[in-house]
């Protein structure tokens, strides 16, 4: 059996704090255009491309091509002026993870719903731009959003990682957790640090639920490092 060669990281809620500015600057967007969902509705839609969840809340009609095409501009500008205003932090824990697992030679990759803009938004204002992580993968980089499996592959791909039973995946959400799966990779671990709780995760096929990327030493015992001794 394969040891582990490579844990791919969501970033907002389970690499990068997320104190409610995704989903309020997503509510602020849509309101922009005159579309009001629930936080339920719009907590259904967290960890999926955002440009395919704007989709979802814009009704059928003449425009809806326009409105949906303008909504992403104004998530950018809500993300941006909410972490100005409040800073980004990463998750307490996750660039000493980082570290670890590259101590061990396990390479690390981010992908993330947000299109390449914000992206780089986060990743600039962390300082993980330059020789933190190995690859990053956002959401106009693959076909299709989360659940399907891209995001994960497209990491594989940037790493030279073929196996996907060498692989993890990590995640605060349902479709984290439903991409890993679809992805096939042998270790698919939800955390309790984002969007979603524990009862809605265990709903979701996964193979570890931790309260944070913190956490990742307490699974990643012998079973993840089987041919070291």
């Amino acid at each position: 059996m394969d040891a582990l060669r490579l844990v791919v990281f969501d970033m907002a809620g389970t690499t990068v704090s997320d104190d409610g500015q995704v989903p309020r600057a997503f509510a602020a967007a849509l309101a922009r255009h005159g579309l009001s969902p629930t936080p339920g509705e719009i907590s259904a839609v967290r960890g999926t491309s955002k440009r395919e969840a704007v989709r979802r809340f814009v009704p059928d009609g003449v425009d809806r091509d326009h409105t949906a095409a303008r909504i992403p501009e104004a998530f950018r500008d809500e993300l941006t002026r909410a972490f100005a205003s409040g800073g980004v932090r990463p998750v307490p824990g996750a660039v000493q993870i980082f570290e670890w697992l590259h101590r061990n030679n396990v390479r690390v990759a981010l992908n993330t719903g947000f299109d390449r803009e914000v992206t780089a938004l986060l990743t600039a204002a962390l300082g993980w731009d330059h020789d933190v992580v190995d690859a990053i993968v956002s959401g106009d980089d693959v076909p299709e959003g989360r659940p399907a499996p891209h995001l994960i592959h497209a990491a594989m791909r940037a790493t030279g990682i073929t196996d996907p039973g060498a692989v993890a995946n990590v995640g605060d959400t349902v479709v984290d957790l439903e991409a890993g799966l679809r992805a096939g990779v042998r270790w698919n671990v939800g955390v309790l640090s984002g969007a979603h709780d524990r009862a809605t995760l265990e709903r979701a096929p996964h193979t570890h639920i931790v309260n944070s990327v913190a956490d990742l030493p307490s699974v990643c015992g012998a079973e993840f490092w089987p041919q070291r001794r």
